[in-house]
């Protein structure tokens, strides 16, 4: 079995600091520091305004470098700034443990593992909790579910413990990212906003102690479930509004339509119908009058009736500004012909000064006509191309 010193010359191998956020909890944080020291003296611990005996258990480590705030202002205020101490510094990941002793600093080399193993060290590490063991507070284990919920609905991403605040972080690339919270809920803005930046957000299995006689929580059921569900209502209309499309448009354009047929629509587990009913989809989305929301549109609609977002979106794009002047052209036709309206056009009265407004009744009812027929051609066309496209593989399958 390995020795202390052997992993923490192991260790010494990444170049990472041990975080240690702390608020009025006197009766571990000895125990803890003690036990990180173990692994390594690069520790930055950040007083969180504590009014009990914090401060004369700091004063015996003079050595280790030390945030002192006068004022209470929170866990994400702590770890933001510890965070920046530690790129400061020059540490390229900070690995944070909380104070109230139900991490065990010895699982330190399961991080510092994980990450030398991966292929990918743009990565969070979450120690993941085994919330199931005995002695857990069962409002645990379903708050971290909440979250877990929460975090898959934000990202599509899952994971097994949310809510653990032993974790690894990239320092510069964390130090990157704007945050709004201060409190609690910065740990789950963090890992959102850092999978959507494109970091990896891993869990990795830890072990866990609750002592009811020693271990002090400030969370405040309340007011921090409240403050919690607000920065994820938050972060789910980011996800839905912007996220989502820049995602699907960013994938899109890497693959070029042909890679995208290939791979997409061609190459998807899903059924030659959900396929062409995500065509007709996006194709209706794409042709009615909802400029500047047709993305968001194709995505959510699609989301919703558990159809492809990825065909969805892509055929949402029918609306590209070449196409413009025909829709509108096709549309204010279509609109003249239900409405009986004796107004006529040419297509070449279509063009960037047309005031659509002036016949927004008969643009936006012929829209709506167009997009209808528009989305059945090509839902039919594409429900055609892909059975066929089937039967050839079944048969030199």
């Amino acid at each position: 079995m390995s020795t202390i010193q052997e992993i923490s010359q192991k260790n010494d191998a990444i170049n990472y600091c041990v975080l240690i956020p702390t608020y009025n909890n006197h009766k571990t944080l000895k125990r803890v520091i003690d036990g990180v020291l173990k692994y390594t003296n690069h520790i930055i611990i950040v007083n969180d305004g504590s009014t009990d005996t914090t401060k004369a258990i700091l004063s015996n480590y003079p050595d280790l470098e030390q945030i002192h705030l006068e004022q209470n202002k929170g866990k994400g205020n702590a770890l933001q700034l510890g965070l920046k101490k530690a790129e400061d510094l020059g540490f390229e990941y900070a690995l944070s443990i909380d104070s109230d002793g139900q991490h065990y600093p010895d699982d330190i080399p399961l991080f510092i593992e994980e990450l030398k193993n991966s292929s990918n060290k743009n990565i969070v590490l979450i120690g993941a909790r085994n919330l199931n063991a005995e002695g857990m507070p069962r409002k645990n284990s379903f708050a971290n579910k909440f979250s877990n919920f929460w975090y898959w609905a934000e990202t599509g991403h899952e994971l097994q413990d949310t809510q653990s605040g032993f974790r690894l972080y990239p320092v510069k690339e964390v130090n990157k990212i704007k945050f709004l919270s201060t409190k609690f809920e910065f740990e789950v803005e963090v890992m959102v906003k850092a999978s959507w930046r494109g970091i990896l957000v891993k869990n990795i299995p830890i072990r866990v102690l609750y002592d009811p006689l020693e271990r002090v929580s400030h969370y405040r059921p309340f007011k921090d479930f409240v403050r919690i569900s607000a920065i994820n209502t938050w972060l789910l209309i980011i996800a839905i509004v912007y996220i989502k499309p820049r995602d699907l448009y960013r994938e899109f354009k890497q693959k070029g339509f042909k890679r995208f047929f290939k791979e997409d629509l061609i190459g998807s587990n899903d059924s030659t119908l959900k396929k062409s009913l995500s065509i007709a989809l996006g194709t209706f989305i794409g042709i009615s009058p909802f400029w500047g929301f047709h993305s968001i549109l194709s995505v959510v609609v699609a989301a919703f009736l558990k159809l492809n977002k990825t065909i969805s979106f892509a055929f949402s794009n029918v609306s590209f500004p070449i196409f413009i002047p025909f829709i509108i052209y096709g549309s204010l036709k279509m609109g003249g012909l239900v409405l009986a309206s004796k107004k006529t056009f040419e297509f070449d009265q279509i063009d960037s000064n047309f005031d659509v407004k002036a016949h927004l009744i008969q643009y936006v009812v012929g829209s709506f006509v167009l997009a209808i027929g528009m989305a059945i051609l090509f839902g039919l066309i594409g429900y055609v191309m892909l059975s066929l496209k089937s039967k050839t593989q079944v048969k030199h399958g």
